[in-house]
């Protein structure tokens, strides 16, 4: 039996560092001078005997993006990638269109250009560690704070490293070569990344594993995720229901009618008072309650914080796209103060803060407010639009306290179904971690 270089990790190395001397004397890739040692001693984790650790560099292109200027960014030629492009496990391009004409593309950025079976990633900012296995065949070229690999030759199998760029290890042993206090990664940091390589037949194996319980994974997240909002539109439209369908003995008044006027203050006027500040961020839209606050005296406060606050008022953001945030003000912030961006409800005595506050959060309301916001820069709701707004009411206090028992009930076991459903998305990714962790230790069920 004639055995191959590529059917074992020790030959298959081999065959690596062959290619990328000749990649280097036919000037495909620039000599970095890695000099890499080996045997590799320190090592995250332990691998089969038959594999071997390996420098990224040494067993893949690793391109970063050019630095691609506004000046020449053109409607229409040749797109660039850029990372919001990049999403985890895609790529789109009408996520964001920027193009550079086709003479600079030839002339410049030509050898920028990505290639079907490559893996882009996003390797700074925010999104940074971001990749996908690019299979479009659209003609884009690489950018600024993006990259690209590829096994040198396709020695190995792509998508092997594709998936190696998802674990845990690669992310954190990428963010541990970090210097600065923004993520900001090129050659330098990915090159230092060492890689478990096994032989050719058990990257195919393990490719084909990992093909199969990743596509069994995102179909039960897909399908949690849409259980999820199922949960929460049941409730929307239950909410939805309940202020557009106008019951006996009802009212009908504009938000001004039922207001009582609020009052605004200068902490400044106070400058060794200090004063719990809501800013519009100190909501979450999600859970409705007030999580983030800072604590400053009067001679420090934004010129913004100038809304008093007082037990049982409801505060929604006027300023988009926080607008949907929105909390009732309980005990704990009595007399302090909220961000302009806010609007304060202090009902009268006709109608009942809960009641208030369901209204608030119905799809209707927030379509409004939508509609209303004006401004360019900082686009917000005035006051008078506001209180425009009508509003739809049992006169008895009694009534309006037995609809908001009912939507108390209903939010309650909604919020239960959501907990589930986001339990089971969060064991759904540590899935994922675990068995890649598996996969590129050499635990999965392969054949030798």
């Amino acid at each position: 039996m004639i055995v191959l270089e590529s059917d074992t990790a020790k030959g298959l190395f081999d065959l690596f560092l062959k290619t990328k001397k000749a990649f280097i004397a036919d000037k495909k890739i620039m000599d970095k001078n890695d000099n890499h040692s080996y045997p590799i001693k320190e090592t995250a984790f332990n691998i089969p005997n038959n594999w071997t650790w390996c420098y990224l560099s040494d067993l893949s292109i690793i391109q970063e993006g050019p630095g691609i200027r506004k000046y020449q960014y053109e409607n229409e030629g040749i797109q660039f990638l850029t990372v919001t492009n990049i999403l985890e496990g895609s790529v789109d391009l009408n996520k964001s269109k920027k193009y550079i004409s086709i003479s600079e593309y030839n002339n410049k950025y030509k050898h920028f250009t990505i290639d079907k079976g490559d893996i882009v990633t996003a390797c700074s900012g925010g999104s940074w560690g971001k990749s996908s296995f690019y299979n479009l065949d659209d003609k884009i070229i690489l950018n600024t704070s993006t990259l690209r690999l590829r096994f040198f030759n396709d020695l190995g199998v792509n998508k092997y490293l594709y998936y190696l760029t998802k674990t845990s290890y690669f992310k954190g042993n990428l963010s541990s070569h970090s210097t600065g206090q923004q993520a900001n990664y090129g050659y330098s940091h990915y090159s230092k990344i060492p890689i478990p390589l096994p032989p050719l037949t058990q990257q195919k194996q393990i490719v084909a594993i990992l093909d199969k319980a990743f596509v069994a994974i995102d179909t039960a997240k897909a399908n949690a995720e849409q259980n999820l909002q199922n949960a929460k539109e049941l409730f929307e439209s239950y909410l939805q229901n309940v202020f557009s369908t106008k019951g006996d003995d009802w009212e009908e008044k504009t938000l001004g009618e039922v207001l009582q006027k609020t009052e605004t203050v200068n902490p400044k006027s106070t400058p060794n008072n200090e004063f719990i500040y809501l800013d519009v961020s100190s909501v979450n839209k999600e859970t409705k309650l007030i999580e983030k606050t800072t604590t400053l005296l009067g001679k420090d406060a934004p010129s913004r914080a100038r809304k008093l606050v007082k037990t049982n008022d409801i505060i929604f953001a006027t300023v988009r796209p926080t607008h949907s945030r929105v909390a009732i003000i309980t005990d704990e912030y009595n007399n302090q103060v909220c961000s302009t961006g806010y609007y304060v409800l202090r009902p009268k005595n006709i109608i009942e803060n809960h009641y208030l506050f369901y209204f608030i959060l119905t799809f209707g309301f927030n379509k409004l407010m939508e509609s209303m916001q004006k401004g360019a820069s900082y686009p917000a709701v005035n006051n008078k639009e506001v209180e425009s707004v009508v509003i739809n009411f049992p006169k008895s206090i009694k009534e309006q306290q037995k609809i908001v028992e009912r939507l108390d009930s209903l939010s309650t076991e909604t919020k239960k179904l959501e907990a589930i459903y986001i339990q089971k998305f969060a064991d759904l990714e540590e899935m994922k971690k675990s068995v890649l962790q598996k996969a590129f230790s050499g635990q999965l069920n392969t054949k030798n």
